[in-house]
């Protein structure tokens, strides 16, 4: 068995990754089975730095705010902020104080400086203004998008001034309420205000959709990208502050799909102008069904992945990540009749494997599920492994 599994072992290289597939995709994703572990966004930045030298691709996209994402992106392309600010004000989720995230954006920078526009790296967020805690007020979305259509757009077509949304929106800790998580009722998505901002979002993207032509040419397709993001992202967030306010048993499972529903619309978007990288947890890239323990019990939702593999088809890629140990959080040697104890035998300490070949190999054999002993880790899921394009395997991460 060792050695059938052998022939399904490759140097973690980009090359090693496109050999795996059979054309290469519009979107490669290479997720993670934890967050916060700098060893492994240190694989990450040097197969993403391989994929871009290499393979053409030319966008990197990670699981942050996609609105924090624009400083970014703007300090990448054009050197707007500094490197400190940048990594305070361009991520959420904590993701700005990694050494390796620090690391890929000093090198996208590096990267850009005297390239053309169109030879460069851009760089996005791809999740939505979210928390575990609290979802953003959609205003910096909605005046944003409102202020771009009304610079370019004849008054008379706006559906609502200015003014209209600042009242509708009202103070924005009434959106970020961090009780309204566990409780729906301290949730203002159903309000009255709500309702109207919901379809004034609406006529905003609509009227923005019917303008393409003209503001393109009046201002670029750089700038027509930036306010349809704003428009997803109103839209989004505003959907998902409706459901919070729900008090149905299916609201936690409801909320989880809207996430990754507004990943999946980013993802599209970035894939539709030029090839991209993302990177996140597994569970948000994967074609499976993700699963999740909540206080409320189990929930399963569609990911991110799911959605926009069924779109693109060959033009998505998955890379899952698995480890060994994370010693310094209590996971230790993974038990040899998991899917991890069976790559804990393999000499190398990384590797990428042909998570299909490997499926074949096992064979009837199926591993048995790991289980963590820490709640910031998810073990790969062994009936996944046939639907995942490929693996990287790490053998142990140190404490950062």
């Amino acid at each position: 068995m060792a050695t059938d599994i052998k022939d399904s072992v490759h140097a973690v290289e980009a090359a090693a990754v496109m050999g795996l597939l059979p054309a290469r995709p519009r979107l490669l994703a290479l997720g993670e089975p934890t967050h916060g572990e700098d060893t492994l966004l240190d694989v990450r930045n040097e197969l993403f730095r391989q994929f871009v030298e290499q393979e053409g691709y030319r966008t990197i996209a990670i699981e942050s705010d996609c609105l924090r994402g624009l400083v970014v992106d703007d300090y990448v392309t054009s050197g707007t902020g500094t490197l400190d600010e940048v990594m305070e004000h361009g991520f959420s989720h904590g993701f700005g104080a990694s050494a390796a995230n620090r690391e890929l954006v000093r090198w996208m920078r590096a990267y850009n400086d005297g390239r053309p526009a169109s030879e460069q790296l851009r760089f996005a967020g791809f999740d939505g203004p979210l928390e575990i805690t609290h979802a953003a007020s959609p205003r910096q979305a909605l005046t944003a998008l409102h202020g771009y259509l009304s610079t370019w757009v004849d008054a008379d077509l706006l559906p609502c001034t200015g003014d209209t949304l600042d009242r509708l929106l009202g103070a924005d800790d009434r959106w970020t309420n961090p009780a309204a998580m566990m409780d729906p009722a301290q949730s203002v998505g159903q309000s009255a205000e709500a309702g109207q901002l919901r379809l004034l979002a609406d006529d905003l993207v609509a009227l923005l959709d019917t303008r393409i032509p003209h503001l393109i040419t009046a201002t670029s397709r750089d700038d027509v990208d930036r306010a349809r993001l704003y428009g997803r992202t109103a839209t989004g967030l505003l959907r998902y502050h409706h459901w919070m306010a729900d008090t149905s048993p299916a609201r936690m499972t409801r909320l989880c799909a809207l996430r990754d529903l507004m990943m999946a619309h980013h993802l599209l978007a970035l894939a539709a102008r030029r090839p991209a990288l993302a990177h996140a947890q597994n569970s948000h890239l994967q074609r499976a069904k993700s699963t999740m323990q909540m206080w409320q019990g189990p929930v399963e939702w569609w990911s991110a992945g799911a959605l926009v593999s069924d779109r693109l088809g060959e033009g998505y890629a998955f890379v899952a990540t698995a480890l060994g140990t994370i010693r310094h959080q209590g996971v230790d040697t993974p038990p040899p009749d998991t899917v991890e104890g069976v790559l804990y035998t393999l000499p190398e300490d990384r590797c990428v494997i042909d998570a299909p070949r490997l499926a074949s190999t096992l064979g009837d054999t199926v591993p048995a599920p790991r289980v963590s002993p820490w709640f910031g880790y998810a073990p790969l899921a062994p009936a996944h492994l046939a639907d995942i394009d490929g693996l990287l395997f790490v053998r142990d991460v140190p404490q950062s």
